[in-house]
């Protein structure tokens, strides 16, 4: 059985009911296309920062290894700029070489462990940057999305008393159009959401990969002062 105003209905695409939308419905569509488009954005950034940032620490990680000393590990330093742990590695040879030029020797571990700890938060700092857009993003434009439905219907229910008809020919369009708000709102939360949490589990990793190099560093530091 055909619906009396399933013709009429179907001949409204979705960019018919955005263009016939009130101007709070199409205020709230707008604010959610900047949010996903700043989403978008963020996420092919970070994604290329995150994949440049492991290539980075692979390749400073082998010349750390192979290096003799702390002096050989800074001239290389200066080729793995986009290493989180060339950044840790800063840090930590800033202090190792001043107690060097104190005493010959590192003769502060304390120190230098926090320095190699100040070093971590620093990197961590920089690779979560813009992260809390996603988060936002994901958390809140469900309830802009929904808060463009409510209006929406509202909008249509009072079309309808006025019309003085009760039929669902006169609400649907409204109701439809009403609906793309949530589904707009939806469309930009959930890349956000599922990127934020992608990139969470990346800075988690890295975060385990510089607590494991500042006791490499520690090491190659006790291996120099023995020599």
């Amino acid at each position: 059985m055909t619906l009396p105003y399933a013709g009429a209905f179907l001949q409204l695409s979705i960019w018919e009911l955005i263009a016939g939308a009130s101007f709070i419905s199409k205020l709230v569509l707008a604010l959610l296309l900047v949010g996903s488009l700043l989403s978008w954005t963020i996420i092919f950034a970070k994604w290329s920062q995150f994949k440049s940032a492991r290539l980075a620490n692979s390749a400073f990680l082998r010349a750390f290894r192979k290096s003799p000393n702390l002096d050989a590990v800074a001239a290389a330093a200066e080729q793995f700029r986009k290493a989180p742990l060339a950044g840790v590695f800063d840090f930590g040879y800033q202090e190792a070489a001043r107690q060097f030029k104190v005493r010959g020797e590192v003769f502060n571990k304390i120190a230098l462990e926090r320095t190699l700890q100040l070093g971590i938060s620093e990197e961590l700092t920089r690779l979560e940057r813009q992260m809390s857009w996603l988060a936002t993003t994901a958390t809140v434009s469900p309830f802009v999305g929904l808060f463009g439905t409510v209006l929406g219907i509202i909008d249509s229910f009072q079309g309808l008393g006025a019309a003085g008809s009760a039929s669902l020919r006169a609400v649907a369009p409204g109701i439809s159009e009403a609906l793309i708000a949530t589904a707009a709102g939806l469309a930009a939360a959930i890349p956000a959401a599922i990127a934020y949490n992608a990139f969470g589990h990346s800075v988690r990793e890295l975060n385990a990969r510089m607590d494991d190099f500042s006791l490499e560093f520690l090491n190659l530091t006790e291996r120099h002062d023995e020599e």
